[in-house]
């Protein structure tokens, strides 16, 4: 790559198999990194940071780099196995069940990021470790804006390296699930001001079909309603579509203030709501700018 990217984005690249009530479809295109760089490429150039094994279909790559998507960052292994992963959402659209994880060649994963990637403006961090996440804050230029994921896992198991990462990031995205267990607050209004005094300039509450919530220094707060969706046929990744959503059009914008704070918010949750209408990144392969701008619209009069 000879130019730098908006945003860099590091995190994982997979094969799914999933079961919603819509079906099961097997060795689907996945991963967090995934669906972040599909969904943030309608507004930004993506350098994308993962690994996959040389089993990883042509296909998928094509698929990205035809979406603007920058491959420099990711590692094809021969003679190793991509990440898989095997889910079902039978019982709660908003939970999954994992029946099976193959971490393969991921299970090694720990980044060397190209040089250009380095001095992009933004960074993304989706939910791997946070030992690998400070791994990757360390290569960057101190200027980049940095965003972060995460996970219960990472809660659980390593709740004080998130801590870390959050001092060393100025946005994180959480679940409301998340905001909860890392604070031991119910109440996501005390949640998200809990956060705050971890070091973030903002802080994403999520709550999948009533929408999300963003809580900043100097009591700034927003939230939207999530956009109606009529049949939710595969949240995989809906999460991280809205980070791609949301952190796109910081991109695009070039700034972080309150109304861009704002606008994210709402590309996010439309972003979000395209990618649960279809099995894996189907429907953003026929997305268009144009569909995107109307359910805005839509939305821009739901909240007024």
């Amino acid at each position: 790559m000879n130019t730098i990217p908006d945003i860099t984005a590091v995190g994982s690249v997979a094969l799914d198999t999933v079961t919603t009530p819509a079906g099961t479809r097997t060795e689907m295109l996945g991963g967090s990194a995934t669906h972040f760089a599909l969904s943030a490429s309608f507004q930004a150039k993506v350098g994308l940071v993962g690994i996959v094994g040389d089993d990883f279909p042509a296909e998928h790559t094509q698929l990205l780099q035809a979406r603007g998507v920058d491959l420099a960052g990711l590692d094809i292994v021969k003679g190793a196995a991509t990440f898989r992963w095997e889910g079902s959402y039978l019982h709660d659209l908003n939970a999954a069940e994992t029946h099976c994880t193959a971490l393969n060649v991921f299970a090694t994963f720990r980044p060397t990021l190209p040089a250009e990637y380095r001095r992009a403006p933004v960074l993304f961090l989706a939910n791997i470790s946070p030992g690998l996440q400070l791994h990757v804050i360390e290569q960057m230029d101190p200027a980049a804006y940095r965003i972060c994921d995460t996970m219960n896992l990472w809660i659980r198991e390593t709740r004080d390296d998130l801590a870390k990462v959050f001092a060393q990031v100025q946005i994180a995205i959480l679940n409301d699930g998340e905001a909860r267990l890392f604070t031991g607050e119910t109440n996501l209004i005390k949640a998200g001001r809990a956060l705050l005094k971890f070091g973030l300039d903002y802080c994403v509450i999520k709550k999948g079909e009533h929408g999300a919530m963003v809580f900043g220094k100097d009591d700034f707060f927003a939230a939207v309603p999530a956009f109606p969706v009529e049949s939710v046929v595969d949240p995989t990744g809906a999460g991280d579509s809205f980070a791609g959503g949301f952190a796109g059009c910081l991109a695009r914008h070039g700034n972080h203030t309150h109304a861009t704070i704002k606008e994210a918010l709402r590309w996010g949750t439309v972003m979000g709501s395209f990618n649960v209408a279809a099995f894996s990144c189907d429907r953003l392969r026929t997305l268009t700018r144009a569909e995107i701008e109307q359910r805005l619209a839509i939305l821009q009069t739901i909240i007024a």
